[in-house]
């Protein structure tokens, strides 16, 4: 579903501001893998999802969704492929639009678009069987603004609305970190739940270790532009945050200095 090939980006090449963000990355990713990402301060988690999503183009190398080179494709153009979940809860939903207008938009991204802007009755009763799943009572609230509302109450309607025509690929940008550890547990356990019912591949960048190794089936560990830790499966399952530092001190020579992701 995703192929990153010998991917390169610089910043500020030639000044005393240069940056390898990315350093000859690949990564594959094949439908319905659900893979975490973590990694210390500037290790390209973000460069890397930006790369995906067309904020900017690669210095080298391909990126291919569903078997389509995107590598040129202006970012406006691949954000029919893509769902995308940032850390700010202000991000992805309009504040002075309502919770059913918010999801019309999203259900109608990509789509044409006539005359007939109101939200259907049908779609009302669709957004509020959507809504009653997330088990917050957003479903007696469709007409507030979403303004109104907490920040897990609007990352749990950004994760609705990302997921709304299932896309090809899920980024979650380190999408709880703005969040209180209770509520940021509650809107993980939502994105697994969106994530397995609709079968979505997903990518997501956390600064938890512990929540690294208990979602997902796959966990890469990013650093200085490069994956230097992949693993899935039973492997995955048994990780420890102090096995994941230990791998990380062996396959980079260096020392985990990421004082947040480790008191996480």
């Amino acid at each position: 579903m995703l192929e990153i090939k010998h991917v390169y980006k610089t910043f500020n090449p030639g000044t005393i501001n240069e940056k390898v963000a990315l350093n000859d990355l690949s990564l594959t990713l094949y439908n319905g893998d659900f893979v975490t990402v973590i990694g210390g301060n500037g290790a390209g988690k973000s460069t890397m999802l930006n790369a995906v999503s067309g904020v900017w183009k690669p210095d080298g190398g391909k990126i291919i969704i569903d078997g389509k080179d995107v590598t040129s494709m202006p970012e406006y153009k691949r954000a029919k492929f893509l769902g995308r979940v940032f850390q700010d809860p202000m991000m992805g939903t309009a504040a002075d639009m309502s919770i059913e207008e918010n999801l019309a938009l999203a259900k109608r991204r990509g789509k044409r678009r006539s005359l007939s802007w109101g939200v259907t009755g049908k779609e009302r009763k669709e957004f509020k069987e959507l809504l009653s799943q997330l088990e917050l009572g957003l479903e007696n609230r469709m007409t507030s603004k979403v303004g109104l509302l907490s920040g897990g109450q609007r990352q749990a309607i950004t994760l609705l609305m990302a997921a709304m025509n299932k896309p090809k690929l899920l980024l979650l940008d380190e999408h709880t970190a703005a969040l209180d550890p209770k509520t940021a547990e509650k809107v993980l356990n939502i994105s697994d739940s969106i994530i397995k019912e609709n079968n979505l591949t997903t990518l997501m960048i956390t600064h938890n270790m512990r929540d690294a190794i208990r979602h997902g089936n796959r966990l890469i560990m990013l650093h200085e532009g490069r994956i230097i830790i992949d693993v899935s499966g039973e492997e995955k399952m048994n990780l420890t945050v102090e096995d994941l530092l230990e791998m990380f001190n062996k396959a980079s020579g260096d020392e985990f200095t990421n004082d947040r992701a480790i008191l996480s």
